[in-house]
């Protein structure tokens, strides 16, 4: 018969988003089935593993199929941000080629903000949780989501649970956290459908154009997927500050006096 253990544990830095307020920035006893793995035991306390990045054990790192034991001193670390521990750790998965995102349902408009700053997104309303965690393994994307069940999917290597609910604070926690300045091409997407834009010629869209346009501009940029045509108008302008802060400088800073629509 196995016979539960106690293990102590201290989670740190955002880690502890996921503890209850009686167990964040301290270490606390939790008792363990000595039968599961420690990846099970930190979901069961309440952290995705994709938030992890190093598992230290009595002062060593261990991966996530280790097995806890009686008096365990175990430390959890969510990504370092200006210390490399690559070396050490047992649990991060392989580096990702090319950064892509997949978004849950709750993600509609973050996702918009991120194909405006030119990164290639997955999106649908429709997507159940099992086809977001295996599009997230299949196609190699970091899956963006406010369902920390859904992130804590076996089929999910790289993925990140979004806290903020503001769209705007969401683009600058996104970018505060992935190098989205790396890969960004601003402006060059369709926020409607994903596709690559093609320069096109004024007068293969002009009935397409409202009148103003049609007598202000002439630069145009049309999706050949779904069709909308783009161009550098009064909402350009409005989100042209917003995209630059990702690519200049890594972090978002929004304004909160630009509240213009995204649709």
């Amino acid at each position: 018969m196995n016979i539960a253990i106690d293990a102590s544990f201290r989670f740190y830095g955002d880690l502890n988003d996921f503890l209850p307020a009686d167990r964040r920035y301290r270490a606390f006893v939790h008792r363990v089935d000595p039968r599961g793995s420690i990846k099970d035991v930190i979901e069961s306390i309440g952290v995705p593993h994709p938030e992890i990045d190093l598992i230290v054990v009595d002062g060593r790192p261990v991966d996530f199929s280790y097995r806890p034991r009686p008096g365990d001193r175990i430390a959890v670390y969510p990504l370092f941000r200006k210390l490399d521990t690559a070396a050490l750790s047992l649990v991060r998965p392989p580096p990702l080629d090319v950064l892509r995102f997949v978004l849950d349902a709750h993600l509609g408009r973050l996702t918009a903000y991120l194909r405006l700053v030119g990164l290639d997104c997955l999106y649908s309303r429709e997507w159940d949780d099992e086809r977001l965690a295996a599009l997230s393994h299949a196609e190699k994307r970091v899956l963006l989501s406010r369902d920390v069940a859904l992130l804590k999917r076996t089929l999910v290597a790289h993925g990140y649970f979004v806290r903020n609910t503001d769209p705007r604070g969401q683009l600058a926690e996104v970018a505060a956290r992935f190098p989205l300045h790396r890969w960004a091409r601003p402006f060059s997407r369709c926020v409607r459908c994903n596709t690559p834009l093609g320069a096109v010629d004024k007068q293969a869209v002009v009935d397409q154009l409202p009148p103003r346009t049609r007598q202000h501009f002439n630069e145009f940029h049309q999706c050949p997927g779904c069709g909308r045509v783009y161009w550098k108008g009064g909402h350009f302008r409005r989100m042209e500050g917003l995209v630059r802060s990702v690519v200049s400088s890594g972090l978002c800073v929004a304004s909160s006096q630009d509240n213009a629509s995204i649709d």
